[in-house]
């Protein structure tokens, strides 16, 4: 899943002499937020601009989850982690193999934000800005009609691309309303689990990845594998679910 992510990536306080110490108002960094990371020129390429897309919002507990996007990688709705609002600087971290890393940023007001993206490898530091353009668009997470008790479980696999083998976690789950729930993850990626659509048609499987526009036709085997491909853009490579033992 290299591919998936391979696009990618302090408060002020200010005291009147003699005022006494105070608590910085914490910001309300909600919305859909939308700019750029920008690339300086390296290794002889020239500067560039990567256009990123970055949803905050307001948890049920009052924390803050964010995802992220980059439309021209068809990545949409990320999710990110370890998002955290201290007075008017948010950060949040993109976890990725290749292109991940810390986003550091400031609220310059209602509408504009702007900062420094530490990417994971080599540990380069990149200026960003972005722009609010409305509310957040945090997508719930998909479901399913309910699957037969054989695609049920866990289901563990690998992918080999650009000569990398990564491991594939996929959790697929019947809920008590009567729909599945199921999440992939890539434990030499992210290794955040990410919510997909599955389709079950007898020994047919589709799972929609809609998050990273893949999606993974298979056969169930005998209830202990699914065979089949993961398919990505112009990618398609094969890939073999093994069920892990109860």
């Amino acid at each position: 899943m290299r591919h998936i992510t391979r696009s990618l990536l302090a408060a002020a306080l200010l005291l009147a002499p003699g005022a006494p110490l105070r608590a910085q108002t914490a910001a309300d960094p909600s919305g859909h937020w939308a700019g750029a990371i920008h690339v300086p020129p390296f290794n002889g390429a020239g500067s560039r601009e990567v256009g990123i897309e970055i949803d905050l919002a307001r948890t049920a507990t009052g924390d803050v989850a964010g995802t992220f996007s980059q439309p021209a990688q068809r990545v949409k709705g990320l999710p990110l982690s370890n998002v955290a609002l201290d007075g008017k600087t948010v950060t949040f971290e993109l976890k990725a193999t290749s292109g991940g890393g810390q986003f550091r940023g400031t609220l310059a007001d209602a509408a504009k934000m702007s900062g420094e993206f530490v990417t994971t490898e080599g540990g380069y530091t990149i200026p960003f800005d972005l722009v609010r353009t409305g509310d957040a668009q945090i997508a719930p997470a998909p479901t399913s009609a309910a699957v037969g008790k054989e695609l049920e479980g866990t289901w563990n696999g690998s992918i080999e691309a650009n000569g990398k083998v990564e491991r594939l976690v996929l959790r697929v789950v019947n809920q008590s309303d009567g729909t599945a729930a199921a999440t992939i993850v890539d434990l030499d990626g992210s290794n955040v689990e990410i919510p997909v659509a599955v389709t079950q048609n007898a020994s047919k499987v589709v799972i929609d990845i809609v998050t990273v526009g893949a999606s993974y036709a298979a056969l169930l085997n005998g209830g202990t594998e699914l065979v089949g491909t993961w398919a990505q853009g112009p990618i398609s490579l094969p890939l073999t679910f093994k069920r892990v033992a109860q």
